[in-house]
């Protein structure tokens, strides 16, 4: 099985009177995971300007990468220089197209006895089928009509028009349609 890559999610509570220190830890710690095989890149945003809530993420290559990170002496040592006034309240990990329906993967934060935490539950799969209709439908339909209109496409064998209309909708699916409609119609999914 190829290695994917795996994004962090970090939520943090930031104190409000140490906000340029925080601004300049948070950049060190960028600096020390850029040094790192297999970093693929990280970002961080404040949840508003008064907001003591900071959003983080970092993206590795793969699990083995990851780890080599986050066990690391640098990743330790800078931990420790914000534990005055960071604290985090959430760690989540994705990787490949995880995430349509399921709950982040749990894990524990930094801080002990804290334990990452996570809304909600696995949608039924009566309401994951009809969010996967809701984006393939038009999207199929959309497809369909356009090589309708190609020469030859109903000349082509069944197997070849099924081939290629699997391999262009796929990614399509994966990575545009089924996020976003997962993420429009969230608050149905995960109604009790």
């Amino acid at each position: 099985m190829a290695h994917q890559p795996i994004t962090v999610s970090i939520e943090r509570a930031v104190d409000p009177a140490r906000i340029t220190e925080a601004t300049a830890w948070v950049q060190t710690g960028i600096q020390l995971a850029n040094k790192y095989p297999g970093f693929l890149g990280s970002g961080w945003v404040r949840a508003g300007e008064q907001s003591a809530t900071w959003h983080m993420l970092y993206r590795f290559s793969d699990e083995a990468t990851l780890t080599a990170w986050e066990g690391s002496p640098e990743r330790q040592w800078w931990l420790g220089t914000g534990r005055d006034f960071a604290r985090e309240s959430r760690v989540e990990r994705r990787t490949g197209i995880e995430g349509w329906f399921d709950d982040p993967v749990a894990r524990p934060t930094e801080s002990p006895g804290d334990v990452a935490s996570h809304e909600g539950a696995v949608p039924p799969r009566w309401k994951q089928s009809v969010s996967i209709w809701l984006g393939f439908f038009p999207v199929n339909l959309l497809f369909s009509l356009l090589v309708a209109a190609v020469p030859g496409w109903d000349d082509l064998a069944v197997f070849w028009r099924v081939l290629i209309t699997t391999l262009v909708l796929t990614p399509i699916m994966t990575f545009w349609v089924l996020p976003a409609v997962t993420r429009l119609i969230r608050p149905w999914l995960h109604a009790r």
